[in-house]
Parts: C-alpha cells; sequence; structure tokens
C-alpha cells in the first residue's frame, strides 16, 4: 500500500468514526428540492440579481457540487434516479408520466425500515397521469404522503375535512393554475413549507427525513404578492448565445424562438419564485434551529432539472446543456462534511441515494448504480475516483452525453459528437471534436460511455446514428 493509498483508507475510517459519533441521536435528512431552476439564480452560484441568503448559508455550511448533472434533465425521469440511485431505463421512468416500477427500493423506504419518520409534501410525479392525484397509494417510503401531489404546477393550496385541494378555481369550478390571490398561507411554497414545519415539530424527538418538493420555479411565471413586482425594475441580463451562428448549433440544440422582449416579462416573476423559495428555506433553518435540530440534520438544496432561461434561445430543459441539465447541489452535514468545501467533480442525480445513505450511516443490501460520493463531498481525495458522470436523453431525439468537470461529449442520431471545453468556452459555442491535442480526451470518454451503456442496459447506444459515431471515435 502506497502512502497516498493508505492516506486515503484512513481518511474513510475517520470518516466512518466521525460518522459513528454524530449519529448519537441519529441524523435527520431534509431534503429541498425545487424544480425546473437554473443554478446560476443562486448567489452562491454567483447570482446577482436574487439576494438567497438561506440558500446560500447552506453552501457556507457544508458542500457545494459544481458539476452536478440530472441523470436525464426532465422532471420524471431525474426523480426517478434520485430516489433510486438506478438509471432511468432501470426504473423504468425515461420520460414523464411512466409510473415508477413497484419494485423500485427508494431511499426513504431503506430509512423507514430503519425507524426513521418519513415525509413527503410536493409535485411527485412518478405515479403516471393522475393530476393532481394526492396521496398515492404507493408511498415509496414516505409514510406520510397526504401532501403529495402526482402532477402539476399549481399555485394555490387549501386544506378542507376531505383533505388539500387545489384552491384556485375557474367558472366552472375546475382546479387552474392561477395564483388567485394566494397569500403566505396558502400560495403553494408557503404552503407546502407549512407541512414540512408541522411534521419538523411533530418527529423532532425521533430520526426523521422529509422531502419538500416545491413545484416552482418551473412556469408558469407566477407570484404572489410582493414577489410578483419585487423584481419589475430589474435589468434583466440577455444571454450571449440567444442569438448565435449556424455553427455555433448542435442538432440537438436547435433555438426555440425565444427572444430579449420575452425574457424581459418572464424573468422578473422568475426571480420572484426563487426569492419566494430563499425565504421559505429560511423557515425551515428557523424551526431546526429552534429544536437544536441543525447539528444533527442533513440538509440538501437540489432541483430536478434546470431551466435555459433564454440560453441558446430556449426556455426548460430536455437537452445537455449547462442550464438545462447542470441543477444546483448543496449539502450541510455537521460534523461529516467541512464547511466551505467545493466538489468541482461531476456527479449526477443517479449518485445521491448511496452517498446520503453513507452519510447517513444506514446500511442498504439493494444493488444502484450510482456512486458513493461521500468521500468526495469530505473534501478527501480519492486516488481512484473517475470524474465522469453519463446523461442521457428522453426517447424521441436522443442523446447520451459524458461529462466531467472539464469537458462534455454528446452523441446525438441529429448531428455530428459535439466536445466541448465547458471551463474554457462557459457559452457551449464550440465543438471541438476531432481538434488536434483532444482526440484522446474523445477517445477516453467515448469508451467509458460505451461502456456505460453495456452495463445499464442503454438502448440509446443501439440508435444507428449514435452507435456509429461512437465505435468510428474508438477505431472499431
Amino acid at each position: 500500500m502506497n502512502s497516498k493509498t493508505f492516506l486515503v483508507v484512513l481518511a474513510s475510517q475517520l470518516l466512518s468514526a466521525t460518522t459513528h459519533r454524530a449519529q448519537d441521536p441519529p441524523q435527520n435528512l431534509v431534503i429541498i428540492q425545487t424544480d425546473e431552476h437554473h443554478f446560476g439564480t443562486l448567489g452562491c452560484y454567483g447570482g446577482k440579481i436574487v439576494g438567497t441568503p438561506n440558500i446560500d448559508w447552506i453552501a457556507e455550511q457544508g458542500v457545494i457540487c459544481t458539476s452536478f448533472y440530472a441523470t436525464t434533465p426532465v422532471c420524471s425521469p431525474s426523480r426517478a434516479s434520485f430516489i433510486s440511485g438506478r438509471y432511468p431505463q432501470k426504473t423504468p421512468v425515461v420520460t414523464n408520466n411512466i409510473p415508477l416500477a413497484d419494485s423500485v427500493i427508494t431511499f426513504a423506504e431503506v430509512l423507514r425500515r430503519r425507524g426513521y419518520a418519513t415525509g413527503f409534501a410536493g409535485k411527485w410525479h412518478l405515479d403516471g397521469p393522475g393530476k393532481p392525484q394526492w396521496a398515492p397509494d404507493r408511498q415509496f417510503g414516505f409514510a406520510d404522503n397526504r401532501f403529495m401531489f402526482n402532477r402539476g404546477h399549481w399555485k394555490k393550496f387549501t386544506d378542507t375535512p376531505a383533505g388539500p385541494r387545489i384552491a384556485a378555481r375557474n367558472e366552472k369550478g375546475q382546479a387552474t393554475y392561477a395564483v388567485d390571490g394566494a397569500d403566505e398561507e396558502t400560495f403553494s411554497t408557503d404552503w407546502l413549507t407549512s407541512k414540512a414545519i408541522d411534521f419538523i415539530n411533530t418527529n423532532k424527538d425521533k430520526p426523521f427525513c422529509y422531502y419538500l418538493s416545491l413545484p416552482d420555479p418551473h412556469g408558469p411565471n407566477t407570484v404572489r404578492a410582493p414577489y410578483n413586482t419585487m423584481y419589475d425594475n430589474v435589468k434583466v441580463p440577455i444571454p450571449a448565445t440567444l442569438v448565435r451562428q449556424p455553427g455555433q448549433i448542435p442538432g440537438w440544440g436547435k433555438s426555440a424562438n425565444v427572444n430579449a422582449a420575452a425574457l424581459r416579462r418572464l424573468m422578473p416573476p422568475y426571480y420572484g419564485m426563487v426569492k419566494c423559495i430563499d425565504d421559505n428555506v429560511g423557515r425551515i433553518l428557523k424551526q431546526l434551529r429552534k429544536h437544536d435540530l441543525v447539528d444533527r440534520t442533513m440538509i440538501v438544496f437540489t432541483s430536478d432539472h434546470g431551466d435555459l432561461c433564454g440560453e441558446h434561445g430556449r426556455l426548460n430543459k430536455g437537452v445537455p446543456y449547462e442550464g438545462s441539465a447542470r441543477i444546483p447541489f448543496l449539502v450541510s452535514c455537521p460534523g461529516k462534511l467541512p464547511a466551505g468545501t467545493t466538489v468541482k467533480e461531476a456527479l449526477g442525480t443517479v449518485d445521491f441515494f448511496s452517498t446520503a445513505l453513507k452519510l447517513l450511516d444506514v446500511p442498504y443490501d439493494k444493488k444502484v448504480d450510482g456512486r458513493d460520493a461521500s468521500l468526495l463531498l469530505a473534501g478527501i481525495e480519492e486516488e481512484s475516483w473517475n470524474d465522469i458522470s453519463f446523461l442521457r436523453s428522453t426517447p424521441g431525439q436522443p442523446w447520451l452525453c459524458a461529462v466531467s468537470a472539464r469537458y462534455k461529449l454528446v452523441y446525438s442520431a441529429l448531428d455530428d459528437p459535439w466536445l466541448i471545453d465547458i471551463q474554457k468556452d462557459p457559452g457551449e459555442l464550440t465543438n471541438l471534436f476531432g481538434t488536434p491535442g483532444l482526440q484522446d480526451v474523445a477517445r477516453s470518454m467515448t469508451r467509458q460511455l460505451i461502456e456505460y451503456a453495456r452495463e445499464h442496459q442503454d438502448e440509446h447506444a443501439r440508435v444507428p446514428g449514435i452507435q456509429a459515431a461512437m465505435m468510428k471515435t474508438v477505431g472499431k
């Protein structure tokens, strides 16, 4: 055993020992997940428009990941991989509105079996087409799922004797996405956060896991007062990539006719939604502090996927561009993860299951696909760690992607392969595939992508255009 390997082993043992000390009383887990959230709106990721001190506090007290990706940058597949540690094709949620397989074991189920109180409030999107469909029968380990709804981006909720309901209704009595005068008690973000706080209050004396899944800042871009006008006078930055030259546009990244005028209209309420989210994160942190739970709680802030917010002439998600696929991932875990740690290596939603349970010191015997990145998050260098993560599209216009902290390689039947130097070309405008000096990078990433597809039965690798291009790159 060389000296470097010895240090890694020793560090792992020390992390384990620290874990056992912190586990008395057992560690809690609070997950706050937003929907369609551009990481760049947060202060900890360089955002300048919206003040996000509460979300930033999580980063300051723990770890910020700067290359964390949605394994598939669409709602349902990303959520499926996050809770299961499996690639979407194994769940088999490869696109929206496909039910999660009954056989899937989630991290919540593992924790429930270990005696944790578990709960979920907000958008689930893993039980098929039901909309809103409150409290799905299949709980997947979230024992208190009274405030879980399957689909939709509703803005106003209410409690009734029959359970939670959508409070905004049209003249026919049908549920709508209207804000409809929602206030700090009924607006979606506030109402759902109150349910999380109620759960914490009820279960503060036992180990608990609560998953708060906020439907904002996903469209429609509307928010309650005073957030609806808070950023009306902001000069909305127009992305440099809004207009591109033909050679800068891959087949999988074509524009969707978004213009500057639309962004000036859409972005102020988007900022308002982000501010409302941050204020509610503050409410949760205040409650944890009130019960002296901050030092015994692992707090995670993330999203299911991004929103391009006008970058590359597009809104929303679904493509491997950074604004779509890269998501915020912040985790505070006192006593286990050093405050102020930055992790640059590429990780994905599929890696959350293994990493979270390791940090909680909870064993599991279920085979998963994701990696345990707990040492990485602890700032401990692992000699064997491979800086790569794999992304896949939904069906229809398939693409496969391998990404590291520096490079991104995309294969699609719609275009030649694209190799992007994310560090030197953050706008992702220049295709370096075939560039002298980078052939080894492309070959190495392609070989690993092929191996991933073989091991995890990714049918996208069999698409003729993708398969032929990958084989040509590796010389087969």
